[in-house]
């Protein structure tokens, strides 16, 4: 709007100040007008701080960090090229944190603080519809409040999106934000943080649970309850530090409950066999990666490498993910 007025200003002085045909009237010279330079630089300087007034007060209310009760505590890992979530406040009876990846679940009408790291390169935290974006970096802290007013579908989550650079997958480091009512939460909560059910002896998913401890608990983790009521957490256990707190740092994402989730390969693709099925085969096929410079003692992980495993294999892996939802 003021663009446009100011324009429109501009162009009518031209037009009504424009030289004529004819007229070799030279206007009055002058120098300068001292009530209205002062007066334009006094203008500029209250309107200025009239509105910095509320500016200022809008940063700070943005920049704090909300703390209660009522305030939902979650801890964010930022890696190559997938999001870590730990809800640090919900726990089980075993004191296991609920941990997740990329899909993140709040209630509605609810203050949210997203305290976030990197465990790599410098990323940036955007989900548009409940809050502006934020860099995530290595060794630092970075604050986020989130607030959603209404529940989401279940197969309509918000989208979100790394908005800094961060390397071959970038454009497919997405989020997806589910919104629940209370009660729904509540549900949600106690079904992840229950633990899996271990296959049956002689099943398929028992044969795709030896192919997957031998092979893909070096990198992911997954929390599972045998017939016996013994719960067992496979898979590594890293932290990064960012700040003065630790961070849940895997290599890959816990998949205790993949198939509650309704996207995989950081909200990039629906989680379907035939999804699933090729990305085990040949997890480049979909997503950009760089896996041959892995260096898992130090930490570095650019994405799931050709795991080498034969169709049967592939197919018993995918029949045992299926079970755990």
């Amino acid at each position: 709007a003021v663009m446009i007025f100011v324009t429109i200003l501009y162009v009518w002085a031209i037009w009504r100040y424009r030289e004529k045909a004819g007229d070799d009237t030279e206007p009055k010279q002058v120098h300068g007008n001292t009530a209205i330079e002062v007066g334009g630089v006094v203008f500029s300087v209250v309107l200025l701080a009239i509105i910095s007034v509320p500016t200022v007060r809008g940063l700070l209310e943005v920049r704090a960090i909300p703390e209660g009760p009522d305030v939902l505590q979650i801890q964010v890992t930022g890696h190559q090229w997938w999001w870590e979530f730990e809800y640090i406040d919900e726990s089980a009876p075993d004191g296991r944190t609920l941990i997740t990846a990329n899909e993140l679940h709040i209630p509605e009408d609810t203050r949210v603080n997203l305290t976030m790291t990197s465990a790599d390169v410098i990323h940036s935290f955007w989900i548009p519809a409940v809050n502006g974006k934020r860099d995530v970096v290595p060794g630092r802290i970075a604050n986020l409040t989130l607030i959603a007013d209404d529940p989401t579908p279940p197969d309509e989550p918000i989208p979100g999106q790394c908005a800094e650079f961060c390397g071959l997958a970038h454009a497919d480091m997405r989020i997806k934000l589910h919104v629940h009512t209370a009660e729904s939460f509540d549900t949600w909560v106690d079904e992840q943080l229950a633990p899996s059910p271990a296959p049956v002896a002689g099943s398929a998913e028992a044969a795709g649970w030896d192919t997957f401890n031998a092979v893909c608990t070096t990198c992911h983790q997954v929390t599972l309850e045998d017939v016996e009521g013994e719960i067992v957490t496979y898979g590594p256990e890293r932290y990064v530090t960012g700040g003065d707190l630790e961070f849940r740092s895997s290599f890959g994402p816990n998949l205790t409950h993949l198939f509650s989730r309704t996207t995989f390969g950081s909200g990039t693709f629906p989680l379907d066999v035939a999804h699933l099925t090729q990305w085990i085969d040949n997890p480049q096929s979909l997503k950009p990666m760089d896996p041959d410079r892995n260096d898992l003692a130090t930490g570095r992980v650019l994405g799931m490498p050709d795991l080498g495993l034969d169709p049967v294999e592939i197919a018993e892996v995918v029949a045992l993910l299926e079970t755990w939802k």
